[in-house]
């Protein structure tokens, strides 16, 4: 009998299943090694992947119909109250061979579109659907997300590449409730992550880096950061149904 893939992936699911693509389980073996290096700069992923406590999925390069069940699915893990801080994970089939990292951020921002084309709730009233716009971040069934892109053409910035496939991080903001931009929790654990970051990347911190509601940050440009110490110029390639003609 033929056992139907989950749409939603756990740890477990990468050690026991036969049926998940090859190409899927070397990224996934690359991705594990990398964040659970011990000088990995970034503290939540290297401990909720030690702990199983993150989830991933998987699309293809011809076929993202998986993309939005998964995210749907992984957002009912926040109706618990006793919810702990997951993220997602989304591996990207590769490409036959390496592109430079423009194709890349092209096929992040298509992947985003094509996941808020798919969603069928409206984004709360008071979310901004302007990209340009401070307070602007992406929705997905109602619930703010920052999700934020990894690929192979990242060189300098190693933090950013996890293998041969595109990965897209998936934080809901709930799961930054009292580490937001101005509380001292927050402040404090950007400070040691970011000097954490710097010493891996050995680069500064990228300009386009700040917190959610600084004025005079936009929040999609973090999402893809450059490789290097550039901010990221031009305009978001982001449009929300409602402004779309």
């Amino acid at each position: 009998m033929q056992t139907t893939i989950p749409a939603l992936l756990t740890k477990e699911d990468f050690l026991n299943r036969n049926d998940l693509p090859e190409w899927l389980l070397q990224e996934y073996k690359t991705f594990h090694e990398t964040v659970t290096d011990k000088t990995f700069p970034c503290y939540f992923g290297r401990s909720g992947e030690l702990k199983g406590e993150l989830r991933y999925a998987y699309i293809s390069q011809a076929d993202w119909s998986n993309l939005p069940v998964a995210v749907a699915e992984f957002l009912t893990l926040f109706e618990d109250p006793k919810h702990k801080r997951h993220g997602l994970f989304v591996f990207v089939e590769p490409f036959e061979s390496e592109g430079p990292l423009d194709d890349y951020r092209k096929q992040f921002w298509e992947i985003l579109q094509y996941l808020h084309d798919m969603d069928d709730t409206e984004w709360p009233e008071q979310a901004p659907r302007d990209p340009d716009h401070y307070l602007w971040d992406f929705n997905f069934k109602g619930e703010p997300i920052f999700i934020f892109g990894n690929a192979p053409a990242y060189k300098q910035r190693r933090t950013r590449h996890l293998g041969n496939s595109m990965v897209l991080g998936f934080q809901p903001r709930r799961i930054f409730e009292g580490l937001t931009g101005t509380e001292k929790g927050g402040i404090m654990s950007r400070e040691k992550v970011r000097e954490r970051v710097e010493k891996w990347d050995e680069l500064p911190t990228h300009p386009d880096i700040s917190h959610f509601g600084d004025p005079d940050h936009n929040e999609w440009k973090q999402f893809f950061i450059g490789d290097d110490i550039e901010p990221v110029k031009g305009k978001c390639p982001f449009s929300h149904k409602e402004l779309q003609s």
